[in-house]
């Protein structure tokens, strides 16, 4: 395997570079400077192919690699420039040639000129012509854009350009499914794309643009071909196993529609081979393209998510999959002022899950190994409406409402087997867990521009968020005898036994939130270049907090138990404040100083009593970007923020996250305070499609929240309080990447992460350190009669203060498109898990392969492709926190070999 990989690099090397030449010069206007990000083609005159392409340096130099003994057509354009076009016929030698260019107007020829360059600048805008990439195995969105030069997919589906996060994809300038990249990555066809448009300093409301920081704000804009515009376009594919015993199957149809008037998009898949269109994370996180906008605000009240512990899959596999999914997105424009859009996601899946796991305490260095076997039926739903009203240039109405709703059940049967102060001992454990959370966020946003020197902006945000988590467990010996488990205060809960040497324990919880975001923001343009801009705002929560822990009894009567298993808990908190900030441009240096007043009002009722907190707090913020060249930039954040818990953590009854794991909340906690500071450098050079970033960060949290565990055997107990010693935290990340002689991409990265913690384990302040590293490397080849393959590899460190554990995961993927009517594609991925001294020892492989067969021009596609081709059983992964080490087996689908057919419309 090796061999043929070395064999095969050679020859698609050797084949790059035999017979080329270089044509190199400088582009500038007439008695002037050179032109910068100047577009250069050059056009094969016999086989009017694009033999390469290149935009000029800050200098205005190009250079061109092309075929010696040609002739060609060389076409110079720049916008506000008259356009270019020159005959060069190639020797055996090198050339240069430089290249005057006129003032004057934007031609239609050149506009198409500009049309037919693989890679152009427009402004803020980079266009790529998707064709110019495409070699003939691509069949989604996903595989055009990483084969795109300075575009990343990562293995969620979200899309990285020049190191930032694409936060909107949109098809013919409308949203697709707003808050998520996933699904379009995933499902939009590749033939009919015709343009990538990468879209920089993106600001969707204009009012705001020119006012506001928007330069790690980037969306990616989808153009269609001509072909795909007002007529239905998609696929339809439907597959079955081929030599399983029992069922496998794929049904996934794809439709679309767009027009200038409306668009539609209609996905569905239905499969049990282990296809997940979103997985349950994917779901929790999709915000629907909500964001935080109280972030100049200094104030973090983050409302988190009751869960019972549903068990989460790994590298999105398990044991068995069996999913249902539909989605669809929409847009319509009423009038030419008023659009409409939105979108609607449905789906069912059912889940076999399987773990083998060993546990180690660290404080007590006592042990539990446990077999688990799971089944989740997991039901979701979310959908969203937009309106935007723009009736002229100086106002906007916009109007979006987010409705999520999930039903989700997990059944578990695990025996587990514990080493105890040298003592063995065994159980069944059997827990059923359930919820089913509600939640509601509807967003407001008017703006408006008084005139040249006055705007206007009034956003508010709304959360309401109901959740119902609700755990069961069946256990074989008392989890938490009293007086076991110490964390403030005894455990003395009151189970007692029920007859049958086995304790039933129960647990409701219910808990509602509503939260009201609401700021008016003033900008007064001082001159050109310079605006102030003032804040009042206003955050509001109420959240209401009930649970019940009781035991049922071998006669189905109920033991209650204790007060301290119950909770009625009633939070308000109150956020008022004003900020003031200072945007000022001084040549190629932008600063935004600003600093916030804000009152604050903490309230929680329980135990029949009130506990309020009424403070005051200044807090600055500063942003700096030292703008080296056009695409080479430097920025400075600092901010200094206080950070609020919600309800969760104020409970002061036990709550039972899990069958061996009780916590208790801590009503007089404190806010904490963090000061981050971040560092950003960042260059991408389109004279060789260079792309650098690095990034570092640090941050101190004082006051803050952290925890006092205790451990009796292996059961444990967890309460909060507020350190008296700082929380820190120091990152840093840099990466490297560039296209080179048009068929080659290759990029590095590594990023580093430091943190302390302090907390109190055993009755003892305990700190503990971690540093990760993660170094990675990736090649890849673009051709488009030969064979295209991309290595990686990547070298993973995860050290704490009580152990260490490597990762290596090399990668190749080989992809060839041949005889004008096969596609072939082959990945495979290997894994070595190992501690320092191999007590950790473990190799996992997998490997997918394809080869399709479609005749050019025809509807018809036919395709055989195996899943996990090496049938690996399972994977092994570890994982380690500040207080255990849990080494876990987990198994996954078998080996799959699918025939499907597919009709493309």
């Amino acid at each position: 395997m090796k061999k043929l990989l070395l064999l095969l690099t050679l020859f698609v090397t050797a084949s790059s570079f035999a017979q080329t030449i270089r044509l190199e010069g400088v582009v500038s206007e007439s008695g002037k400077d050179p032109l910068e990000m100047a577009n250069i083609m050059a056009v094969n005159q016999i086989t009017k192919a694009v033999d390469a392409y290149a935009i000029t340096n800050d200098k205005g130099r190009y250079v061109l690699n092309l075929k010696s003994n040609t002739t060609y057509s060389v076409k110079i354009t720049y916008l506000g420039m008259n356009n270019k076009e020159l005959t060069i016929v190639t020797k055996n030698e090198n050339m240069t040639h430089n290249v005057i260019m006129e003032a004057g107007g934007i031609e239609l020829e050149g506009v198409e000129i500009v049309r037919e360059m693989p890679v152009s600048i427009k402004g803020d805008t980079i266009v790529y012509n998707a064709d110019s990439f495409k070699t003939g195995t691509e069949k989604k969105l996903e595989d055009v854009l990483k084969k795109l030069p300075g575009v990343e997919v990562n293995s969620d589906g979200e899309i990285e350009v020049e190191g930032k996060k694409v936060t909107k994809l949109m098809v013919e300038g409308k949203d697709f499914f707003d808050g998520d990249t996933k699904l379009g990555v995933k499902n939009i066809p590749a033939d009919a794309i015709d343009k990538v448009q990468v879209l920089r300093n993106y600001n969707e409301n204009s009012i705001l643009k020119g006012v506001e920081n928007n330069q790690d704000n980037i969306a990616m804009n989808i153009k269609l071909k001509d072909g795909k515009k007002n007529f239905w376009f998609g696929d339809m594919t439907a597959g079955i196993g081929v030599g399983h015993t029992e069922d496998r199957h794929i049904i996934n149809p794809k439709i679309f529609y767009y027009s200038p008037k409306y668009s539609i998009n209609v996905i569905t898949n239905f499969n049990n081979i282990g296809e997940l269109p979103l997985t349950i994370q994917d779901y929790f996180k999709l915000t629907g393209g909500f964001r935080s906008f109280m972030a100049k605000g200094g104030s973090n009240f983050n409302v988190t998510t009751n869960d019972v512990g549903i068990s989460m899959l790994r590298n999105n596999r398990a044991k068995n999959i069996d999913t249902k999914f539909g989605a669809t997105n929409f847009s319509y424009t009423v009038t030419k002022k008023w659009t409409l859009s939105g979108f609607g996601i449905l789906s069912s899946s059912a889940t076999d899950l399987q773990t083998n796991s060993q546990n180690n305490i660290l404080i007590t260095n006592n042990q539990s190994n446990t077999q688990e076997l799971a089944h989740q039926k997991t039901n979701y739903g979310l959908a969203k409406l937009s309106s935007s009203f723009k009736p002229n240039s100086k106002f906007q109405f916009d109007y979006d409402l987010l409705a999520k709703t999930s039903k989700q059940e997990e059944d578990n049967n695990l025996m587990r087997q514990t080493l105890i102060n040298g003592v063995n001992s065994s159980d069944n454990i059997l827990t059923n867990k359930k919820q089913n959370p509600t939640t509601f966020n509807q967003n407001l946003g008017m703006y408006y521009t008084q005139s040249d020197k006055n705007v206007f902006a009034f956003e508010m945000q709304h959360l309401y968020q109901d959740e119902n988590p609700f755990y069961k467990a069946n256990i074989g010996t008392n989890p938490f005898p009293d007086d076991a488990l110490n964390a403030n205060n005894p455990s003395n809960l009151g189970i007692v036994p029920d007859g049958t040497g086995r304790f039933d324990l129960t647990q409701n919880r219910f808990v509602k939130t509503n939260k009201l975001d609401a700021k008016l923001d003033y900008y007064y343009m001082v001159t050109p270049k310079s605006n102030i801009n003032v804040t009042v705002g206003n955050t509001y929560s109420y959240q209401s907090f009930n649970s019940n822990l009781f035991q049922l009894m071998n006669n189905s009567t109920v033991n209650d138990l204790n007060d301290n298993t119950k909770n009625n808990v009633v939070y308000n908190f109150n956020d008022s404040f004003i900020g003031l900030h200072y945007k000022v441009l001084r040549g190629k240096f932008t600063f935004t100083p600003g600093i916030s007043a804000h009152s604050y009002v903490m309230d929680n009722k329980q135990l029949g009593s009130d506990f309020k907190r009424t403070f005051n707090r200044f807090l600055p913020d500063f942003y700096a970007l030292y703008q080296i060249k056009k695409a080479e930039t430097l920025t400075y954040n600092f901010a200094l923020t206080n950070d609020f818990t919600d309800v969760n953590q104020l409970v002061s009854g036990y709550i039972l996250n899990n069958y061996n794991s009780l916590f208790r909340g801590n009503r007089t906690l404190e806010n904490a305070i963090s000061q981050t500071h971040s560092l950003r450098y960042f260059k991408y050079n389109m004279f060789n499609f260079e792309n650098i970033f690095a990034n570092v960060s640090y941050s101190r949290k004082v006051n803050s929240i952290n925890s006092i565990v205790n451990f009796d055997g292996v059961n444990q107990s967890t309460a909060p309080f507020n350190s008296n010693f700082a929380n820190e935290s120091l990152s840093g990340m840099g990466s490297y990447g560039r296209s080179f002689l048009k068929h080659y991409k290759a990029s590095g990265s590594t990023n580093l992460s430091w943190a302390k913690f302090n907390n109190i384990q055993g009755g003892v302040n305990k700190t503990t350190e971690s540093f990760n590293q993660v170094y990675s490397v990736k090649a890849s080849t673009n051709f488009k009669s030969l064979p295209n393959i991309e290595v990686g590899f990547e070298y993973d460190v995860n050290k704490s203060t009580i152990a260490k554990f490597y990762t290596q995961k090399p990668n190749v993927r080989l992809d060839y498109y041949f005889l004008k009517s096969f596609a072939f594609v082959s990945e495979l991925e290997l894994y070595h898990y190992y501690n320092k001294d191999k007590t950790v020892n473990n190799h996992y492989n997998f490997w997918n392969t394809s080869l399709v067969y479609q005749k050019k021009d025809s509807k018809w596609e036919y395709k055989i492709s195996g899943t996990n081709i090496l049938n690996t059983k399972s994977l092994n992964d570890n994982n380690f926190n500040q207080f255990s080490i849990t080494n876990t087996q987990y198994y996954v689908q078998p080996r799959y070999i699918i025939l499907s057919l597919k009709y493309n419309l």
